[in-house]
């Protein structure tokens, strides 16, 4: 496929390889490590990639997989999980990043993909190729010496310090307990566990390798390092399958000696800071979005999930990049959904990007309304669509891509 300024599009071929992660690694501003480079291509399959080439030379990429990805309710959707998104410096401003998601998506169509997802740098991008941000992460930062559980809390005990080495069973089934459970969260495919497992480098910024704290429904991956004067734990990686694997592994992190500081990543409805007598020692950082999606199919992804409440519904779905938008019938009993293509007119109108950031359950739709980004007839429609699409458990991404 030829751009109108030369620049033409293909499918890549192994031989792009090394040029490909030239093009990323200037562009991330980042070198990976051997282990990262020997197994990417485990990960993203290079003849799934599409390159954008000028006079020989690679200047833009997309590549994606597909993923199995749970949903609320804990069932799973195939998703196309796309990478590595990149447009060389040199190269800006010419329409190679719509250009590349054009051909990107339209094969994604053919092949019936429900919904397509990825980790975004920037956050100003991808709006308007359908996509919203659809989980929710809280950088937080907790001072160690000062937290103290409250009485009465449990002590459900279990854990051991192990090495990573010795711990890689376990934590691989682990994983896979607690991804059935968690919408956002995905299998997670052997090339990843091999790069986690050799715990390159550049995953470190400076702490230590990885520290293992293991209980038999959770584990704990986590790094030390002395940064202003102070002793800090950065917790990696925290699975927890139960409550009480929860308590238990956050007991250990906040009683180990020679430690100031706890860093971690939680989500909204993380019951940390309530277990401690001061919740205010659960100090949040930061927040950002850690996973993108964009439906792709709306009557497939509707009804691969479950729904808090009944619903009958139709809903006007705006989508300004593809051809997935349209009237679509959804009504939901007892938790399940069915969804069509409707003449009917709309009781509720959105963006597919605003369905796509609904769709986990992170946000809710009544925040996108007081926002302009839902129209709804009747405050009690907008009330029905919130209620019904709220989760049970907040969703988190399962690995990092």
């Amino acid at each position: 496929m030829a751009l109108a300024n030369g620049i033409t599009l293909r499918s890549a071929t192994e031989s792009d390889f090394p040029a490909i992660v030239e093009l990323a690694e200037v562009c991330f501003g980042m070198r990976y490590d051997r282990v990262e480079i020997d197994n990417i291509p485990g990960l993203f399959p290079t003849d799934r990639a599409i390159v954008a080439v000028d006079d020989g030379q690679i200047v833009g990429h997309t590549v994606d997989t597909t993923m199995t990805v749970t949903v609320p309710g804990e069932g799973t959707v195939q998703a196309c999980g796309v990478s590595s998104v990149t447009v060389a410096p040199t190269h800006r401003r010419r329409g190679i990043l719509r250009a590349l998601y054009t051909e990107q998506h339209a094969r994604t169509e053919a092949e019936g993909v429900p919904l397509t997802m990825f980790t975004a740098s920037e956050g100003t991008i991808y709006g308007r190729f359908g996509y919203g941000p659809a989980t929710v992460a809280n950088e937080v930062s907790i001072d160690r010496k000062k937290a103290e559980f409250r009485p009465g809390t449990p002590d459900p005990g279990g854990v051991r310090t192990a090495k990573l080495a010795d711990s890689h069973d376990h934590i691989r089934e682990v994983y896979d307990r607690w991804r059935r459970l968690t919408p956002g969260a995905q299998a997670r495919p052997e090339a990843n566990w091999t790069i986690w497992f050799a715990d390159p480098e550049r995953f470190r910024d400076g702490a230590s390798t990885l520290f293992v704290l293991t209980h038999p429904d959770g584990y704990v991956l986590y790094r030390r390092q002395w940064r202003d004067d102070e002793s800090v734990a950065t917790v990696a990686e925290f699975r927890a399958v139960t409550l009480e694997a929860h308590i238990a592994l956050w007991r250990v992190l906040l009683s180990m000696d020679l430690l100031d500081r706890v860093e971690a990543e939680l989500v909204d409805d993380d019951p940390l800071p309530w277990l401690v007598t001061n919740p205010r020692l659960v100090r949040t950082k930061s927040r950002y979005d850690g996973v993108w999606a964009r439906i792709m199919d709306v009557p497939a992804a509707l009804s691969a999930r479950t729904y808090r409440t009944d619903l009958d519904i139709v809903l006007t779905v705006a989508d300004p990049f593809r051809d997935a938008g349209g009237n679509f019938a959804l009504r939901v009993r007892d938790g399940v959904a069915e969804c069509a293509p409707t003449g009917r007119s709309a009781d509720l109108e959105l963006g597919i990007d605003v369905l796509s950031s609904l769709y986990f359950g992170a946000h809710r739709a009544r925040v996108f309304a007081a926002a302009h980004r839902i129209q709804a007839k009747d405050p009690a429609v907008l009330r029905a669509f919130d209620d019904a699409f709220a989760g049970d458990r907040d969703p988190e991404l399962g690995w990092f891509f």
